[in-house]
């Protein structure tokens, strides 16, 4: 290996310690799933339900976080300051910089559709490291840096009327604990939400134990155990803070409307019992093996969908780095491969779909050069920042222009996605039937189960003024089915993301890991392999093609 690479290993092993996160229980491997592969390669309907069985530790987790004071001063802060004309500001990074942006517009379609929560429309914002655009496409390196999460809270206008709830799944992701900071600074109350065991975060990094050991952060500690995949906190972790976080929202909504209160671990029960039943778990099944053939053919897969479009967004996006599949791309690319999956709405142009579905106008990072050299970011940052504006995130056609982009292998499949109780909307329906693309075929998902779906998922979903329980369901559903496909395409080993991509340092640690648990060598050789597989395939990348694994790549060596 060259000496570049070799002294990049050894910085990595001494200097980026903080980044070992190994001890924490989201990055860990569950006994429960262990030797999940196996049971998809046997049928998938015993893999959905395995995969099932860790989201029962998220209930129990739920009755207790719920039951705590905690989530009460959550609740009673954020009625305060709503009804101050104060702002509460959700921020994350990655699946929960995603879950922040869902949260807020959660909140203002409620506002939007019922009078009497209007008045308070403007009051829910969200912060995600690296802007909007990061809902399309991860800026991972934004993670690693503090300043980053700071400087948006700035930007935010953050103060003493205000208040911060940090999400972040392990407890030490450095850009929202900079949120964290600054919003202290400014005199913002401040509520951090996580997913280890806060006493193990503190003992062992000290970012995370400044600000959990700080007197005005009020902590939920949400820990419930490993992920049903290896570090994948978009599973287990992000669900049980979208309940918590969403339950505690809903809450806020329903004092300040006047509707009866929701005790949402046994709503959050009942929807896992009607998802484990008989015919949820063979409509999931069923619908994995579909997704996987067309794979398999190297067709592509497209969801079209108008409500709930931002959770199946979100699912779609998330593959990407944790599966190593081709992001999304821009319609001025032609030269990088097509995502496996893409979300498009057929009744609106892109602008309109994230006009409609945010309530918002989009909320960008429009920082110059100048901005990232103020924030004493590294120069190689600096001399070429990321281009991730607002006009950029509208160069990826999430809406109905050009699906005929997505029909180009002749195996292509349109999907159709609808949530809830209720039959597919007629212009919904008829929107998707009149979409001018030569798919080889379309299929109707239902997650409610209507009557007429190619792959029906029963389930009763409660009303409720932010819809809740409607988003916990497209979630569970939808992690289940990415994981389950990717399974059954063997882009998993026993329970653990083995096509991983290492785009940021916690992500690196993790693919170290892996490494020596698969391939059986110690940290300090799977470190000094991985830094040696990133130097070969960066030296022979392609950018038409799909990205090698890096992971991989050292256990093909391995192997050998």
């Amino acid at each position: 290996m060259s000496e570049k690479a070799l002294q990049a290993a050894m910085d990595f092993m001494e200097n980026e310690k903080q980044f070992h996160l190994g001890f924490l229980p989201t990055e860990q491997s569950s006994p429960i799933t262990r030797g999940m592969d196996q049971k998809f390669a046997s049928s998938c309907e015993a893999g959905v339900r395995n995969l099932q069985e860790v989201d029962r530790n998220v209930l129990e987790m739920a009755k207790r976080i719920f039951a705590s004071a905690e989530f009460k001063k959550l609740v009673d802060a954020g009625e305060s300051v709503i009804r101050n004309g104060g702002k509460v500001v959700f921020s994350g990074c990655g699946a929960t910089g995603r879950l922040s942006i869902l949260l807020e517009c959660m909140w203002r379609d409620c506002c939007a559709k019922d009078s009497a929560a209007a008045p308070y429309a403007n009051q829910v914002f969200s912060i995600m490291t690296g802007g909007d655009y990061a809902l399309v496409k991860s800026v991972e390196f934004f993670e690693d840096y503090q300043v980053f999460g700071r400087r948006q809270v700035q930007e935010m206008g953050m103060g003493e009327n205000d208040m911060l709830v940090a999400i972040t799944e392990g407890g030490e992701t450095s850009s929202v604990l900079g949120s964290v900071f600054e919003a202290l600074d400014r005199g913002s109350k401040v509520f951090l939400m996580f997913n280890n065991p806060a006493d193990l975060l503190a003992e062992h990094l000290e970012r995370s134990r400044k600000a959990i050991r700080d007197p005005r952060v009020c902590v939920l500690d949400l820990h419930c155990g490993p992920m049903a995949l290896a570090g994948s906190t978009r599973m287990q972790a992000t669900t049980s803070e979208q309940l918590v976080a969403g339950g505690a929202l809903e809450s806020i909504m329903c004092r300040l409307t006047g509707k009866p209160q929701t005790d949402y671990a046994s709503e959050f029960g009942a929807l896992l019992a009607q998802l484990e039943s008989a015919e949820a778990v063979k409509g999931i099944a069923d619908y994995i093996a579909f997704e996987a053939d067309i794979y398999r053919k190297k067709g592509l897969i497209t969801y079209f969908a108008n409500d709930y479009l931002l959770d199946i967004f979100t699912d779609t996006t998330e593959r990407s780095p944790t599966f190593m599949l081709p992001p999304f791309r821009k319609n001025d690319d032609n030269i990088s491969p097509r995502p496996w999956a893409f979300v498009k709405n057929p009744l609106f142009t892109t602008e309109e779909t994230w006009m409609r579905g945010m309530n918002r106008k989009l909320r960008c990072l429009e920082w110059e050069i100048k901005d990232y050299r103020d924030m004493n970011i590294p120069e190689s940052i600096c001399s070429n920042p990321p281009k991730i504006r607002s006009t950029e995130l509208l160069k990826f056609e999430v809406g109905c222009e050009h699906p005929e982009d997505r029909t180009v292998t002749g195996n292509d499949a349109a999907v159709l996605i609808t949530v809830g109780n209720m039959p597919c909307p007629a212009d919904l329906k008829d929107g998707f039937a009149n979409v001018q693309a030569p798919f080889a075929c379309r299929k109707y998902l239902a997650v409610g189960g209507a009557a007429e779906a190619d792959f029906s998922i029963p389930c009763n979903i409660k009303e409720s003024p932010l819809h809740l329980m409607g988003h916990m369901a497209v979630k569970l559903v939808l992690n289940t089915v990415s994981t389950g496909v990717m399974a059954v395409l063997g882009r998993i080993t026993s329970n653990w993301m083995s096509w991983v991509n290492v785009s940021n340092k916690k992500l690196m640690d993790r693919g170290i890991r892996l490494i020596c648990e698969i391939g059986g060598v110690d940290y300090k050789t799977g470190c000094i392999m991985i830094y040696e597989a990133v130097e070969e395939l960066e030296n022979n990348f392609n950018a038409s093609e799909e990205q090698v694994s890096v992971v991989q790549h050292v256990l093909n060596k391995l192997k050998k």
